[in-house]
């Protein structure tokens, strides 16, 4: 029997009903999404709202306790090793900050997937290297360690890295964080470009609003473990959702509180006018 061929307008990337947490936390209530093929999708949300857990989850460094998570139509959580290793190089990751070997050139940064995953020649591997530092603008630095390059240019060359394979899913975990006004609107505009000419499918998870809404086709907010809005840039900026206005509008107030839940006032410190070690 034939295997059945993914259908080409399916989502590459579907969580269904998924839920997942730390002990006792909960991160993920019931949450379900898709992402669809050849677009950029921005994961956005308030800290903590489980942002870079569903990264985790999509690359399987964690495992789904209720629910699916699904990389082309097969469920990663249920995926063996051999299977996840063949999965995971179709994904490439940039991480927050880049996180480049701090003990290997430029050039051997971008090179170690090919090493890894591939028995290219070292001829091979060179040409692709520098094909993919020049459509990152770097294909001069190519001999530089990661300390003698800015924190820019070093997210620049872990996007490299990131594509270094050819993957169909590349996502990026905070890819503006730090970076100068010149950088940020550089890397935004390095992920446009590289999605549409590589038909790439973009994840991208990010708390800058401006940039992100802008380049993003498809928008999810999760707060409080669920989705609180997904859609255009334009229909979630637009969104009644309590929790949603409160994020795109950056109000210091409203359903996400500026205190971590814990013990009251009165509980650590004793009723209002009471002395230390004493009565009021």
């Amino acid at each position: 029997m034939q295997p059945v061929a993914p259908i080409a307008n399916a989502p590459l990337v579907e969580l269904r009903n998924v839920q997942f947490g730390y002990g006792d936390r909960t991160i993920l209530r019931d949450v379900s999404l898709s992402i669809p093929r050849g677009k950029v999708t921005a994961l956005m949300g308030a800290s903590g709202g489980g942002k870079t857990t569903v990264l985790r989850l999509i690359g399987g460094q964690q495992v789904a306790q209720g629910g699916e998570v699904l990389f082309d139509g097969r469920n990663v959580g249920a995926m063996d090793m051999q299977a996840l290793y063949a999965a995971r190089r179709r994904m490439g990751m940039l991480f927050q900050f880049g996180a480049l070997f701090t003990d290997m050139s430029v050039f051997e940064n971008v090179a170690f997937p090919l090493r890894e995953h591939t028995d290219l020649s070292d001829e091979l591997i060179r040409d692709i290297v520098l094909m993919k530092l020049n459509a990152v603008g770097l294909r001069g630095a190519r001999d530089l360690m990661p300390s003698q390059i800015s924190g820019g240019m070093a997210r620049r060359v872990a996007l490299a890295r990131a594509i270094a394979l050819d993957p169909e899913l590349i996502m990026y975990d905070e890819p503006f964080a730090g970076l100068d006004p010149i950088s940020l609107g550089t890397a935004a505009q390095l992920i446009r470009q590289l999605n549409d000419a590589m038909g790439l499918t973009t994840i991208i998870v990010s708390h800058d609003l401006e940039e992100t809404f802008r380049l993003a086709d498809h928008v999810v907010i999760l707060g409080a473990g669920t989705i609180a809005a997904q859609g255009s840039p334009d229909e979630v900026r637009n969104s009644t959702d309590p929790l949603v206005h409160q994020f795109v509008n950056a109000l210091p107030t409203g359903p996400v509180p500026f205190h971590h839940p814990g013990p009251s006032v009165a509980q650590d410190f004793g009723p209002v006018g009471a002395t230390p070690g004493g009565s009021a």
